[in-house]
């Protein structure tokens, strides 16, 4: 899994995302080899790297001191989430830790500048009791100081239209940017949808039809469906985006060729934002290490 992720690192990078964000696993799982990846990246790469920071199972002590040993090696860039408890499990907080994201949030501000991100879910929380109360939380998490959202993904992009209005309705000023799941194999990434609560169309379930063994087929319907997914957003005036990859970069680099983004070149990366003849989309990719 490793090799796999730094193999998605290579080539990824040429595309000049904005910074590359690496993942627990649920329970707080993997933090070891996240903080090692993380750091790994700094020290070896141009990349910008995003380091998650969850509370589940974790004092504010040993929260601290992580994020400060983040700051001292230069990262400064955090992904602020509550976390996700083992399978089966519900979320109890840690007795001496953060409860929530916005009380991490608060933690962070107090030990340095961080640029922290954080979830949005269009579709809301699955154990949200309602949007209403999930749009509070979010509220909450941008008083407490985060710098934008992410949101989860989605297939129907009027979901998070429709959403993106009842931020600003709200009164949520901060960027609040699309994630987008390039569906690689869509058996799993429906089985995923049903426990996160993303919702399936029954026309995306159609075109992927009688595509499980014709991989061509398979990337292809993939690629269209993303792209149309971005194409949709950009004509409401979004122009960044959060790519879940994975570690499969082969349909992330296919969606970025069609959008018109290209390599910079292996003998320099860049961090800025890839510009097109026509517009300015951003790539923010997300690798997992799992």
């Amino acid at each position: 899994m490793e090799r796999r992720l730094w193999q998605c690192i290579q080539r990824l990078a040429p595309l000049s995302p904005r910074f590359v964000s690496v993942t627990y696993g649920a329970g707080g799982s993997t933090q070891a080899s996240t903080h090692s990846t993380v750091l790994r990246i700094k020290q070896k790469t141009d990349l910008a790297p995003a380091a998650h920071l969850t509370c589940i199972g974790a004092t504010r002590e040993d929260i601290d001191t992580l994020a400060q040993n983040y700051w001292d090696n230069g990262i400064r860039h955090i992904v602020a989430l509550r976390g996700d408890p083992p399978a089966g499990s519900d979320y109890t907080p840690h007795p001496d830790g953060y409860a929530y994201a916005s009380d991490l949030i608060t933690g962070l501000r107090r030990i340095a500048d961080f640029e922290i991100s954080v979830a949005a879910y269009p579709e809301t929380h699955p154990t949200a009791l309602n949007a209403s109360t999930d749009l509070d939380n979010l509220k909450r998490k941008f008083d407490a100081g985060a710098t934008r959202a992410i949101t989860q993904y989605f297939f129907d992009t009027s979901s998070c239209l429709r959403f993106l209005d009842r931020c600003r309705a709200a009164g949520i000023t901060a960027p609040i940017i699309p994630g987008i799941m390039p569906i690689s194999n869509y058996e799993q990434i429906a089985r995923f949808s049903a426990l996160c609560g993303v919702s399936v169309p029954a026309w995306l379930t159609h075109l992927f039809e009688e595509t499980s063994k014709n991989p061509e087929l398979h990337r292809i319907v993939a690629c269209v469906v993303a792209v149309e997914q971005i194409r949709t957003l950009q004509a409401n005036g979004i122009n960044e985006f959060h790519f879940s990859t994975l570690n499969r970069p082969d349909l992330t680099c296919a969606i970025a060729h069609i959008l018109g983004i290209r390599p910079i070149g292996q003998e320099k990366i860049s961090h800025t934002n890839k510009k097109t003849k026509d517009d300015s989309t951003s790539l923010m990719l997300r690798t997992m290490f799992e």
